[in-house]
């Protein structure tokens, strides 16, 4: 295995003194399918903008693939959070998919037949090259998301970024997306950012929590102190933590009586 990202006592502030990360410290290895989670406003989704240099650190450092961030991007797929699609605009699936063709080029205008071929293959990973000619705004909430996957794969990435991945997506369509993901995870390194915590059994590798600073926990599965990291302290009535996942109760903290110290079982 090779080391993907190392993050080094990080810090970002968006004002000067009012910290959105501290403390953060972090290894991503190859082949890795990593679930970065916690609340709403925790800092998931800056700590990701970091990672691919459309922000820098106000302290600390940040090293993709060997190399600065903003160096080494066209090796990476990014999957940002915000991505609605005007139903009625009229742009193909594959224009979009080819749009991802465009990042990072001196050209100013058209594709070339190896864009329309990568685009293709692209299409037929994700398995929705059948859509190809519809316009983007008649597929459903999983579909558009498997094109825009497609489109951030289209350069073929050694990392694949995702945030919040199947938030406008149904629980049928979140299955069969993580199940994707699980097979490109085959071949290239994961990173999905969630305030999820139902997405532990369905792929991933390991876990980082944050809100404002980070743990890192190298197997899937959460723990009583992760918990209180994300979201407060918990007591009696809120653990043990039950979620559902393919329809399964998972439990992913051991009651409390047995012991009172930290403890995990694996989902």
């Amino acid at each position: 295995m090779s080391l993907i990202l190392k993050i080094q006592d990080l810090h970002f502030a968006y004002r000067p003194g009012q910290f959105a990360l501290e403390h953060v410290n972090l290894e991503i290895q190859s082949g890795d399918f990593l679930a970065v989670l916690g609340p709403n406003g925790g800092g998931k989704t800056t700590l990701l903008k970091l990672m691919v240099g459309l922000l820098k650190p106000t302290h600390g450092i940040t090293r993709l693939l060997g190399g600065e961030p903003i160096e080494q991007v066209h090796r990476v797929g990014y999957l940002p959070q915000h991505t609605d699609i005007n139903p009625d605009f009229p742009i193909s699936v594959l224009d979009v998919v080819l749009m991802g063709r465009l990042r990072g080029t001196t050209r100013r205008w058209g594709t070339t037949s190896t864009d329309k071929k990568q685009a293709l293959i692209a299409l037929e990973r994700v398995g929705v090259a059948e859509f190809k000619n519809r316009r983007i705004g008649s597929l459903s909430g999983g579909q558009r998301q498997r094109v825009l996957i497609a489109r951030a794969l289209v350069t073929k990435p050694d990392l694949l970024l995702l945030d919040e991945p199947t938030a406008s997506v149904d629980a049928a369509g979140k299955a069969e997306l993580y199940e994707l993901l699980a097979e490109l995870n085959r071949t290239m390194t994961i990173v999905v950012i969630s305030h999820d915590i139902s997405i532990i059994p369905m792929a991933v590798k390991s876990i980082a929590c944050v809100n404002r600073t980070l743990y890192f926990h190298p197997i899937p599965e959460i723990t009583e102190a992760m918990l209180k990291m994300m979201y407060g302290s918990t007591n009696g009535d809120t653990c043990p933590v039950e979620l559902v996942a393919h329809g399964v109760p998972h439990r992913v903290l051991s009651p409390h009586q047995s012991s009172p110290h930290d403890r995990s079982t694996s989902v």
